[in-house]
Order: structure tokens, then sequence, then C-alpha cells
């Protein structure tokens, strides 16, 4: 139970928080109008935990609603439903964290700087589909010598059992997070920016 609600609060943060923080500071609007118009493809993602499924709503959404390019979206957007997996390398920190807590196993400070940067090596590899992250929670173990501990494979299976849910909370975020890059980007290129915010304050 811990566990779930420490992955289900890291990931809120960083989706309630951190990233309107981002939008504020680099798009400078209101993170709600952002959030309204990629709602559909959120709940894409919610639903399917899939990034790769949920690409061509993320693209329309950006496109339409958000007003970013053609040629910006369809060069950012696959990219980072590749490589930008924020939420994956969240889970993937704090999964490994459980597994050493479990075994009851101290890790230092140089293990636990070396997890946050595989974390962020395996989430760039990590494919677009269901699950996928707890699958690229082994290449973290390995690197601070955790994968050949006999029990490893029961606590994974035990967060397999409970993963749904979480994976569709950490796409959600992965989604979000790449349409707030197509955005900046757009930005940055001069693209005109919620199209129907402009218009309604017209």
């Amino acid at each position: 139970a811990k566990y779930i609600l420490t992955i289900t609060l890291g990931l809120s943060i960083h989706l309630f928080v951190v990233l309107p923080i981002i939008i504020i500071f680099f798009i400078k609007v209101n993170p709600i109008i952002h959030f309204k118009a990629i709602a559909s493809a959120m709940l894409t993602a919610f639903s399917t935990s899939s990034s790769s499924a949920t690409l061509p709503v993320t693209m329309n959404c950006v496109r339409e609603k958000v007003g970013v390019s053609k040629t910006t979206s369809s060069f950012v957007l696959p990219l980072g439903s590749t490589i930008n997996m924020d939420g994956t390398a969240l889970y993937e920190c704090a999964g490994v964290l459980f597994i050493s807590q479990v075994l009851q196993i101290d890790l230092t400070i140089l293990q636990q700087l070396t997890i946050v940067l595989t974390a962020l090596l395996a989430s760039i590899g990590a494919a677009g589909i269901p699950s996928a992250g707890l699958v690229m929670i082994f290449i973290v173990l390995k690197s601070v010598g955790l994968d050949n501990h006999p029990e490893v494979g029961i606590i994974v299976g035990t967060m397999l059992a409970v993963d749904r849910p979480l994976d569709m909370l950490r796409t959600m975020v992965n989604v979000t997070s790449d349409s707030i890059g197509a955005a900046i980007i757009g930005k940055s290129e001069g693209d005109e920016l919620y199209p129907s915010k402009t218009s309604a304050s017209e």
C-alpha cells in the first residue's frame, strides 16, 4: 500500500505541480488551458497505458487545440513518445528503492544516484507499450547489483499484480509532458498557440 501511494503521489506531484510550473515558465499560459486542450489525449493515455497507441490523439490535440504546426508536432511527438518518459523514470526509481527496502538492503548515496541515472537512461529506451517500465526495471536493478537476488522475481511479480493503475497514471504523465515539450518548441518556432483562447479573447 505504501508503494502504491508513493508512486501515485510522486506522479501526481510531477503532473500537477512540476509540469504546470514548466508551462507557466516557458509557455506563459495558464496550465488549465493546456490541460483542457489535451484532455482527450490524457484520457486516451490513461485508458490504454500506451504512449504509442495514444500518439495519433496526442498529435491531433497538439495541432488542432494547442496550435503547434504540423512540422513541429510530427517531429517532437513521435520522438517524445519514445525518449521522453519522465513518468516511467520516476516509477523505476521508486520501484528499485521499494525492492531494496523489501530486501532490507541499504543503498549508499552513490548507489541511489546510480539508480536515478540508470532509470533515466532505461526510460529513454523503454517501449511505449503497457508495463514496459516494469520490464526495464531489471536494468536499473542490475546497475546496483540487486538483479541476482533470489527474491527479486517474486517482488517484481507482486509489483506487476498492482501495476495496471500505476501504468495508466505514468502513461498519462508521459503523454502530458510530450505535449508540453511540443508546445514549448512550437512557441520557440513562432506558432500561434491556443487558437481557441485567442479567438475567445477577441
